[in-house]
């Protein structure tokens, strides 16, 4: 159940979830652009809430991308081909026939793979099948914060290699997909580079910390053996993916998300078989992970 937030704000409603992890943004006119104190506003709830949606928002492209801008500059969205005339809004669409894995299917934060990842992701719902389809959130600070101070003190130097190569390189999962798939997926050699990045970063608006990994795009630990990097990173992806630090995301018509990839990862669940479902997404440029 929803919850008004505790701290009034002057220009919008917030509506949190009980753990105050997600909410809801209401009162707001998306279509036009928003004046200083409620972009302010807006940018202080998605930070404290990480997950945040507006609901009955009938954005068009330009639109998206407007408000897109206000929360920042246009992230790189690489391997993917976007909409033709609008190069930074990808177009997520599955059609009733299809029978390749829904996108998205694995846990992950968006683009962890590039030396700044994204800071947000905005998806905005055009078509939402009458089944299936939610989103799965993780909280990777809360999740942190319930790790021992042993655990925490063996984290803090780690460093943690990421790399697209699972789902977009020579030998990834798309590169050896035969489904039909009506997204334009790019397979490429530059996925299976790797980077590394600190396993536990800290935000740089809210300054908590946050374990900034994922099943999809980690594949190792810096330093440490394979078995070694694995049993670490085991152990972490089961302890963050409880039920307790979990939202579920429902989607209903013409509803606009943004989220936090610096502390979050998500899931998009499948179900939808047999029902066209259309989603317009746009990333804004983040900083490196410190």
């Amino acid at each position: 159940m929803l919850q008004e937030a505790e701290s009034p704000y002057a220009t919008l409603q917030v509506q949190a979830q009980p753990s105050g992890f997600g909410a809801e943004i209401v009162g707001l006119d998306l279509t036009r652009p928003l004046s200083r104190q409620a972009l302010a506003e807006v940018k202080a709830a998605w930070a404290k809430h990480a997950v945040v949606a507006f609901p009955d928002q009938p954005l068009s492209l330009d639109q998206l991308e407007a408000f897109t801008q206000a929360i920042g500059a246009f992230g790189e969205d690489p391997f993917i081909r976007p909409m033709p005339g609008h190069p930074n809004v990808l177009e997520l669409r599955r059609e009733p026939d299809e029978r390749a894995t829904n996108f998205g299917a694995g846990w992950h934060s968006d683009w962890s793979f590039q030396p700044s990842p994204p800071a947000a992701t905005l998806l905005h719902s055009e078509v939402v099948p009458p089944v299936g389809g939610d989103t799965l959130f993780c909280d990777c600070t809360r999740a942190y914060d319930a790790l021992s101070d042993s655990m925490k003190a063996m984290l803090a130097p780690l460093r943690a290699v990421h790399s697209a190569t699972r789902a977009y390189g020579t030998e990834g999962v798309f590169a050896k997909e035969t489904a039909k798939r009506t997204l334009q997926i790019v397979v490429s050699p530059e996925a299976d580079k790797s980077l590394s990045h600190p396993l536990v970063r800290t935000h740089p608006v809210t300054g908590r910390k946050a374990l900034f990994i994922s099943p999809v795009y980690t594949v190792g630990v810096e330093g440490m053996t394979r078995e070694e990097g694995a049993a670490i990173l085991g152990y972490l992806f089961q302890h963050m993916t409880q039920d307790a630090f979990i939202y579920r995301h429902r989607w209903r018509p013409r509803m606009l998300l943004m989220w936090d990839n610096r502390c979050t990862m998500h899931f998009a669940e499948g179900g939808y078989d047999g029902h066209l479902r259309v989603m317009h997404r746009t990333t804004v440029a983040g900083d490196v992970p410190r």
